[in-house]
């Protein structure tokens, strides 16, 4: 099974219209089973979406608002679709963007069934219209035991909503899953590996497993952000040649044949002010 995580920056990104398709164009050749995404962004006054566009989607439970005419996982899923791939999807909004977006989660699933899904806050903040608002979302495939779930996490250093408040939620709530079912955790995590003793250490001493390192073949260096971006453009930014904040981890020792960023302009095309990363199991 191919896994893939992608921080999309999606409508806020210059030359939106040109890096989706070249997004498309990847998945269509790499054919990753499930896509974890994050900031999967709508316009939070456009036209409800057209049952077409519809096509393939999966509701979240928790979702009480419409999918809106130009979401960023209906467009990737509809031109999934056109190139020949069938696509199951879902989209969890969790807060405003930029004063004018929904921001949230989303899954792309290419030739499997989402039978399930799950959403649940891992911030304290609860209010939509609040920046800090976290949420974490997950899913279950047809034929797969397995849960995948997709996050967004806020820092360390935030005196308000700390990394360490957040991930204590979601590694709580995610604890009975864990007992029962392999579990994928996918996303950013604003943690650079490089530091030692705050996110990533973190995540490490509860249990779970980089698959990074679990993997048996893996690019040199595992950089999924370069230059400054939105929430790391302090004057002090400490990696500012490049910092790993995208992962996908695993609750158990599962066998990792291949750990790769993907969308960096040597491996793909830049789409997005985050590089992906991509994974082959078994």
């Amino acid at each position: 099974m191919k896994l893939m995580t992608l921080n999309t920056h999606s409508l806020q990104e210059p030359h939106y219209a040109d890096k989706l398709e070249l997004f498309v164009e990847t998945i269509r050749r790499e054919q990753p089973d499930v896509i974890a995404l994050q900031e999967v962004n709508q316009t939070a006054l456009a036209p409800s979406a057209s049952d077409e566009l519809l096509t393939g989607l999966f509701p979240c439970r928790e979702n009480s608002l419409p999918i809106r005419e130009d979401n960023h996982a209906a467009h990737a899923a509809r031109l999934l679709r056109h190139a020949g791939l069938e696509c199951s999807w879902t989209y969890m909004p969790v807060k405003t963007g930029y004063g004018i977006y929904d921001e949230g989660l989303a899954f792309l699933c290419t030739g499997w069934e989402i039978t399930a899904s799950d959403s649940f806050y891992i911030s304290g903040i609860t209010d939509y219209q609040n920046w800090k608002t976290r949420r974490a979302a997950g899913i279950r495939i047809h034929g797969c035991d397995d849960w995948f779930y997709t996050v967004h996490t806020g820092w360390w250093q935030d005196t308000e909503e700390s990394f360490k408040d957040q991930w204590k939620r979601l590694n709580n709530a995610l604890e009975q899953k864990r007992q029962n079912h392999t579990v994928w955790l996918s996303g950013d995590f604003n943690s650079p590996a490089e530091l030692r003793g705050e996110g990533c250490d973190l995540i490490l001493s509860d249990g779970w497993y980089d698959t990074r390192q679990l993997a048996a073949q893996k690019d040199e260096s595992g950089v999924t952000v370069r230059g400054r971006i939105d929430g790391w453009r302090e004057e002090h930014h400490p990696f500012p040649d490049g910092m790993r904040l995208d992962y996908i981890w695993c609750s158990r020792p599962a066998p990792v044949k291949s750990s790769r960023v993907i969308f960096n302009g040597s491996y793909e095309p830049e789409v997005s002010d985050h590089y992906g990363v991509i994974i082959e199991t078994g």
